[in-house]
């Protein structure tokens, strides 16, 4: 094991230079079989059917970061490597007749290469979470990694007659039953001319038909209007995604489910800057959950205390 020799934190905010948002998967090589459910020739806007399943409660499952501070971690050659401290959380809220926040927790951890020592604050522990590159990707998808597990955590799979909603792609996620992958943001266009029309015309409530998307995991995934929205033809568009295991008519039912309910929950633009897109009930819980994550000038203040305390004996 590396044994650290000393650690400085860096004296700038941590979030200037730090590219916070990746998506590593989400590539323009993705193979997109379009005819899933009706052929790509004969797409149109899809509705829901009035005798669409209807879940009895809808899980609204999300998670936050935040970089608490660089680190710069001196090992025992005398070379100064790379280190994040970074909180996260995740949380759970349900809304069937009223919003209620079922479950919420807290982590925080020290990013380095092998040997980072953990460290103690009166903020909680950074725990030591090793990664095998210290370069600027990797010590985020490690953030993003342990943010995942806690949703995952928090994510109650076992009742049923539910829908479960994860803010953000199913990637890196377990596969939990019920549970649909939430984009707000397009970075790739994934269809056709064709079928890519078709998503320009969506009224409110209406979905694209399914279409499966293969890259380094496979997934069902469909587009949904939200709401009327200002600006561009795919304002108020969202894409929402499946795990294949669920099978094709399930996944159908959930796609219908998800035209049906979730406009009901979209945002207004003078009450969030993401509107429509960004959900109420997550919006309350992101805000919750960065609530958690503490302030964050006591948090760094702390860390400062913590590695100026570090000894290398400490290193076991």
């Amino acid at each position: 094991m590396r044994r650290v020799r000393g650690l400085a934190i860096e004296g700038w905010s941590p979030e200037y230079g730090v590219p916070v948002e990746t998506d590593p998967d989400e590539v323009p090589s993705a193979q997109v079989d379009a005819g899933v459910e009706m052929p790509a020739s004969e797409w149109r806007p899809l509705g829901a059917p009035e005798d669409a399943w209807t879940p009895e409660w809808i899980d609204f499952v999300d998670g936050v970061r935040r970089i608490d501070a660089r680190v710069w971690i001196t090992g025992a050659d005398g070379d100064a490597r790379l280190g994040l401290c970074a909180s996260f959380a995740g949380g759970v809220v349900r809304c069937d007749r009223k919003a209620v926040i079922r479950a919420l927790k807290v982590g925080r951890g020290f990013f380095g290469l092998a040997g980072v020592p953990d460290l103690h604050t009166p903020a909680g522990a950074f725990q030591a979470c090793p990664v095998a590159e210290d370069d600027i990707q990797q010590l985020i998808n490690g953030v993003q990694e342990r943010m995942g597990q806690l949703e995952v955590e928090v994510a109650d799979s076992g009742a049923a007659g539910g829908l479960i909603v994860l803010d953000g792609p199913l990637r890196g996620r377990q596969r939990i039953p019920g549970a649909i992958g939430y984009i707000k943001s397009h970075r790739v266009q994934y269809l056709a001319t064709a079928p890519r029309e078709v998503v320009a015309r969506l009224a409110p409530r209406q979905r694209t038909p399914l279409f499966l998307i293969q890259t380094k995991w496979t997934r069902y995934s469909w587009y949904l209007r939200l709401s009327e929205a200002e600006g561009h033809p795919w304002a108020g568009i969202v894409r929402c995604e499946a795990w294949t295991e669920s099978g094709l008519e399930r996944v159908k039912e959930m796609a219908d489910a998800t035209a049906a309910t979730l406009p009901r929950f979209a945002s207004e633009p003078h009450k969030d800057d993401r509107a429509p897109q960004n959900l109420y009930p997550i919006a309350g819980l992101e805000r919750e959950l960065r609530r958690r994550l503490g302030d964050p000038g006591v948090v760094y203040r702390g860390l400062q205390r913590a590695v100026a305390a570090y000894h290398p004996s400490e290193t076991p």
